[in-house]
């Protein structure tokens, strides 16, 4: 029987808001495969590595070039047989590496009911049917917008923000203050429901607005941002400041100019991650990911519902009827890594101060474990799980070992492990760091909502 260790072969896609040339984590890591007879464009920019099953870019093995999806539905137990029927056979998860110069696209991604319908109605657009929850986790110092804002962020800028008051109209604005005031941070049900209808009212607003009104209104916010620095947006939030905002209004519209996205900042939260935090989005979560190279995981999906800051189709009224909008700080979406259990550190592992780090969000199918091995024959010994994994090495040299298999593994290469297979990770090199990216079926709910 085949021993379950196979290294991957893995695309790279080239959207325009991806880094350039050898900037690109994405494309450093693809062309380290050398069986993927890819070489990098100077000029090109590169946004995206994939890793899985999903037919937009499946993976293949090295040796045989056969994809990984032919292999798993060859072999079932590869995956094992629970979640190889549960999930129809392919990857529960998506693994990606992305690699970000300027804004993606203000956006969501629909639950598994929506995701049928859109797919049923606009394949073109809605290229799958399935949910797409997503966790993030920075490789390099990382900024985005997630999730709406705490509503007394967002009353402060109605009131602080005269560009925003006067696109969404005075009306508006006065209905959102006064259904809200007074409950801003009630956690009463009947509060929340009406809290959250009102956020929708205000900022369908903004969104249903004509091209031709935002775009005169940006006009008058970034020469507001630009002459106001630190006092602009009554002087920032509890979040940010007023010249965070100013330099990120600037910022913005120096790549989307004109776009209404300049505005929808201001009901969003403006989060910034550093090396190694993370977070995660449910289904139908509003978030615009602006720069940095992050390691993404995500139910098995490449459906997205978008709104501004792209050229690329949007669906406003799909967007705006689709939204949870729950609304916190961003704290509330920041997660909180723990120690990996079911590892063994060899003495030299634990005398560099290694670590395997558990990023688990609060679905089943997919968990993220971060490995850093800090000295030449660090060892961890993974135990084995009755679920596949994909490991991608990010830094530093080593070897990874199932059974009598073992294969060595520099920065950007790829493999899959099967399931109920022992795994071990051993650093050739100072600092050799990977993630694992697996699914165990465990008891948590699925991502559907089914456990």
């Amino acid at each position: 029987m085949q021993v379950p260790l196979i290294q991957l072969q893995c695309g790279v896609n080239s959207y325009d808001w991806g880094k350039v040339g050898q900037d690109s984590a994405a494309a450093k890591y693809a062309a380290a495969t050398e069986a993927n007879q890819f070489s990098i464009e100077s000029e090109k920019p590169y946004a995206e590595l994939w890793m899985g099953t999903h037919p937009s870019l499946p993976s293949k093995d090295v040796e045989t070039q056969r994809s990984l999806l032919d292999l798993i539905q060859d072999n079932k137990a590869l995956m094992s047989l629970k979640i190889s029927e549960k999930y129809g056979e392919k990857l529960p998860f998506l693994f990606k590496i992305l690699s970000i110069r300027k804004a993606l696209s203000i956006q969501a991604h629909p639950n598994k009911k929506l995701a049928e319908q859109l797919h049923a109605k606009d394949p073109k657009n809605y290229p799958d049917d399935n949910h797409k929850p997503e966790m993030t986790i920075a490789v390099t110092p990382f900024d985005g917008l997630c999730g709406f804002r705490p509503l007394k962020e967002i009353t402060h800028f109605l009131a602080t923000v005269p560009p925003l008051r006067k696109l969404i109209g005075e009306d508006a604005a006065k209905d959102f203050e006064d259904a809200v005031s007074g409950r801003e941070t009630s956690s009463g049900a009947e509060d929340t429901e009406r809290n959250k209808k009102a956020l929708q009212t205000v900022f369908s607003a903004l969104m249903n607005q004509d091209r031709s009104t935002v775009a005169a209104g940006t006009k008058e916010l970034v020469a507001s941002a630009k002459k106001e620095g630190e006092s602009f947006a009554g002087g920032g939030g509890p979040s940010n400041n007023g010249q965070e905002l100013a330099d990120l209004v600037v910022r913005l519209n120096g790549q989307f100019e004109g776009d209404i996205g300049l505005f929808v900042l201001f009901y969003l939260n403006y989060v910034e991650l550093e090396v190694g935090e993370a977070m995660f989005l449910k289904a139908d979560d509003i978030h615009a990911y602006l720069s940095g190279d992050i390691i993404e995981c995500m139910a098995s999906s490449d459906n997205v519902v978008r709104a501004g800051f792209t050229p690329k189709f949007q669906d406003i009224p799909t967007l705006t009827s689709m939204l949870t909008y729950s609304y916190a700080p961003i704290s509330e979406q920041k997660m909180n890594p723990v120690d990996y259990p079911y590892v063994t550190l060899n003495r030299t592992a634990y005398s560099s101060s290694s670590s395997a780090t558990l990023y688990d969000p609060p679905i089943e199918e997919f968990s993220v474990v971060k490995t850093e091995l800090n000295d030449e024959g660090a060892k961890a010994t993974f135990e084995a799980i009755d679920g596949p994994s994909v490991i991608l090495c990010t830094a530093g040299s080593g070897s990874i070992s199932v059974g009598p298999k073992t294969e060595k593994v520099k920065a950007g290469y790829v493999f899959f492990v099967g399931a109920t297979a022992e795994c071990v990770l051993e650093s050739d090199s100072e600092s050799f760091t990977t993630f694992k990216a697996f699914c165990e079926l465990s008891g948590k709910e699925s991502a559907n909502g089914t456990s």
